[in-house]
């Protein structure tokens, strides 16, 4: 289990005959990790075409994994990364216990300290954007500091300063970076900023 990079891409509603293209202006940016949510179209066939193709370049795996079962069927395709949207400790665990990456999303220290305790090393507050870098500031103060936190959800190019200034570790990106519709071109332009403005930071 290796720790998440600084930016995590958000594909969420990418097709199969779109993953690698879109994969591949990623990686070309500069984004080193890439997850694909389980509620987008065939997303195991992405998840499949995603790490054969670029799992030695960038950390891939699923988001909006809500079950074990969910963990497994991630696996099997050769997924490393799992990002929930909630707390399920049952899903940490699996996760964990197949050398995956966990990254539960979490609201409050309680939720924070319970993934922690089912063996989650990086969360992210989701939604970030409604929450602000104040809460993130106050729920690390009780999280042991090798946890890392990650900011998920309104966060993007033109906001990130206060964000690193409470010290998350990275952040998630969505529809800044990908929604249907967006060409790999545009994809890699917008990825390029994203990546140009953390390594401002």
């Amino acid at each position: 289990m290796s720790n998440p990079p600084p930016i995590v891409a958000i594909l969420r509603g990418v097709k199969p005959d779109e993953i690698l293209d879109i994969a591949a202006a990623l990686v070309d940016a500069g984004v080193q990790a890439i997850e694909v949510p389980l509620n987008s179209p065939d997303p195991l066939v992405s998840i499949e075409k995603l790490c054969a193709a670029f799992g030695d370049k960038a950390l891939c795996g699923a988001g909006t994994v809500l079950s074990p079962e969910a963990v497994d069927d991630v696996t099997k395709v050769g997924g490393k990364l799992i990002v929930t949207p909630n707390v399920d400790p049952d899903v940490i665990r699996r996760a964990v216990a197949l050398g995956l990456t966990a990254m539960p999303g979490f609201a409050t220290p309680t939720e924070a300290l319970a993934a922690v305790k089912a063996g989650a090393k990086a969360l992210k507050l989701f939604p970030a954007g409604t929450f602000g870098p104040g809460h993130i500031k106050a729920v690390k103060d009780v999280l042991p500091k090798d946890v890392l936190v990650y900011a998920v959800g309104g966060v993007g190019a033109a906001n990130l300063e206060p964000w690193r200034a409470v010290g998350v570790a990275g952040v998630g990106v969505g529809g800044e970076l990908y929604r249907p519709g967006y060409t790999a071109a545009e994809v890699g332009q917008r990825a390029a900023a994203l990546v140009a403005a953390w390594r401002q930071g």
